[in-house]
């Protein structure tokens, strides 16, 4: 493993004193980063960032950029980002570091910290005491019904009349009239769903500071079939974490065609607008994975 490359995780407040940040490094004890290694903190100008020293036949520029092609690997590299961040952001404020940055050694990272000073300073003192959570709502999908006896037969030749006395014999005016009242109920239930989710957003937006939408979730990476009508993420002082969470509760079962699921509290990945920060000379610079500054869920691995 080089000494040269460091993976920075996140930034937090260093306020000078000799215990300051420890209480980040303390609860990171026995938690590894990417390339399973320790996190230590870099300390420059008020501000500290949680780093590891990472192997150069990965992390160095050229094999980076493969490796991110690499859907599995990318998957672990963002769920060990995530864990080194959340396990520290539940001790103290941490603005996270958009995914894959990496810069030339420690004095790579200090010149990262002076470089996004003022806007690390701003976002610490904005996101302090709060935390993030995340809702997501789907529209559930009605039980099949099932077909008429005949129906099957004038489906396939609407214009070819039923044996007039045949048991459940259907025209194909009525299997086609039976098929237009099946998509309106299913238009009117998605527009219920629909006014469910805003229900939901607009309830929650109310108990929150901030408030953030995000695209729906593909099915291709969720592995959930169910449409997803709500993805936002909510930041909560965390003192209202769990009124908050009993608020989603009972939001939940008033919408049948809506299933709504919580997730969190997270470090405020998607309050921190720290995307420009990522200006740090190394390797890896700002090769990052967009969205939710590497929170897995927003990427599909989570679901």
């Amino acid at each position: 493993m080089t000494d040269a490359l460091r993976y920075a995780y996140a930034v937090v407040r260093d306020t000078g004193a000799p215990e300051a940040a420890l209480d980040a490094l303390t609860a990171l004890e026995g938690v590894t980063g990417v390339a399973d290694e320790p996190v230590y903190a870099v300390r420059h100008l008020g501000l500290a960032v949680l780093a590891g020293a990472v192997p150069a036949e990965d992390y160095d520029e050229g094999p980076l950029r493969k490796r991110l092609e690499d859907m599995a690997w990318l998957e672990r590299m963002a769920r060990a980002h995530q864990r080194v961040v959340d396990t520290a952001g539940a001790e103290v404020c941490v603005i996270p570091v958009r995914l894959a940055t990496v810069c030339l050694g420690d004095e790579g990272l200090r010149r990262m910290l002076a470089t996004g000073r003022e806007r690390f300073t701003s976002a610490l003192d904005r996101l302090e005491g709060r935390v993030e959570w995340g809702v997501k709502a789907y529209a559930t999908q009605p039980a099949a019904e099932e077909p008429p006896a005949g129906a099957a037969n004038a489906a396939d030749a609407p214009g070819t009349p039923s044996a007039p006395n045949s048991p459940g014999a259907m025209s194909g005016r009525d299997y086609l009239r039976r098929r237009k009242a099946q998509r309106q109920a299913a238009e009117r239930r998605w527009g219920d769903t629909e006014e469910g989710a805003r229900l939901v957003h607009d309830t929650l937006s109310g108990l929150a500071e901030q408030s953030r939408l995000h695209p729906p979730q593909d099915p291709r990476l969720s592995g959930i079939s169910e449409r997803n009508v709500l993805n936002a993420a909510y930041l909560v002082r965390r003192e209202h974490s769990a009124d908050f969470a009993e608020r989603v509760g009972g939001l939940a079962g008033r919408t049948p065609a809506l299933r709504v699921e919580l997730t969190g509290p997270w470090a405020p990945y998607s309050f921190t607008a720290m995307d420009e920060t990522s200006d740090a000379e190394g390797a890896g610079g700002a090769g990052g994975a967009g969205g939710a500054e590497g929170k897995t869920e927003d990427a599909g691995a989570d679901g």
